[in-house]
């Protein structure tokens, strides 16, 4: 493992990110979803490594093994950790991938800072758009966010013990594509961010507007997307997504859940390398 310090500050020490580094070849960052970390990406690393290319995950700070501060989980802040961590390893010709609450910050990187160092950008059970119905909006209403956070005040272990079968579309799965051990090893990771991140991230991205952030992408983008997906339904998110990003491109794959990196890993590995390779 290793270590980023960023420019950000708590209490006069910098906010550390842990990340790790595997193989050669053009550079991928993985961006992982929430309440995970860079662990969620098992299946993806190895099969992006043994295919030539660099492979970069990440703990978004707050989460993993990355420091816990108390404030800096707004989508701006997010995309600048990102940033630096693309500075400080001095990496060109970027292929980003975010994955539910990350796909987030690879619109609002783009949105801020453009696409000089980025070559692709891929959106897996992504939550842009813009995740909240408003006016102007229809997704998931505010309710269901507000439910999320209470559910998490009263007893986060029990919370996540809960969306994880969500996650993963337990009850039709288990078994075959998703055992009941690595159902624990996915609370594992949720347990290990902070109370306070946790709680934060669900209104960034439950409440923020990516909107103008995907009408700047100009680069090729894969969007990817389980049509039997629970936690970001499929018509709130990835299909007005590809209406708003120019020349992307949607795949769906049929019944997978919102955890599909594990339970249809073979066929998201397929589309990634595929897409890459174009």
């Amino acid at each position: 493992m290793s270590e980023l310090n960023t420019s950000s500050l708590e209490k006069s020490k910098a906010i550390k990110l842990a990340y790790n580094d595997y193989g050669d070849g053009q550079p991928i960052i993985l961006i992982h979803g929430w309440p995970l970390n860079r662990l969620m990406w098992e299946y993806q690393v190895d099969a992006l490594v043994s295919a030539g290319y660099r492979v970069i995950s990440y703990d978004r700070r707050g989460f993993g093994e990355s420091s816990k501060p108390w404030s800096g989980y707004d989508y701006d802040t997010l995309a600048k950790d990102l940033k630096d961590l693309i500075e400080t390893l001095k990496l060109e010709d970027v292929i980003l991938v975010g994955f539910s609450m990350g796909g987030g910050e690879v619109a609002r990187f783009i949105g801020n800072y453009g696409t000089s160092s980025v070559d692709k950008a891929v959106l897996i059970s992504a939550v842009t758009p813009f995740m909240l119905t408003t006016e102007d909006n229809e997704a998931v209403d505010v309710s269901v966010f507000k439910g999320m956070k209470d559910g998490i005040s009263k007893d986060r272990p029990q919370f996540f013990k809960d969306f994880g079968k969500n996650f993963y579309n337990y009850d039709e799965f288990k078994g075959d594509k998703i055992s009941n051990a690595f159902l624990d090893f996915t609370w594992n990771l949720a347990m290990q961010g902070s109370k306070k991140a946790t709680l934060d991230c669900v209104d960034s991205f439950g409440k923020t507007d990516f909107r103008e952030d995907c009408k700047k992408f100009d680069i090729p983008t894969l969007i990817v997307h389980g049509d039997a997906d629970q936690i970001v339904p499929i018509d709130a998110s990835a299909k007005k997504a590809v209406e708003l990003i120019p020349n992307a491109e949607l795949e769906i794959i049929k019944n997978a859940p919102h955890g599909l990196m594990v339970t249809h890993s073979e066929e998201l590995n397929t589309s990634l390398l595929d897409f890459i390779k174009k």
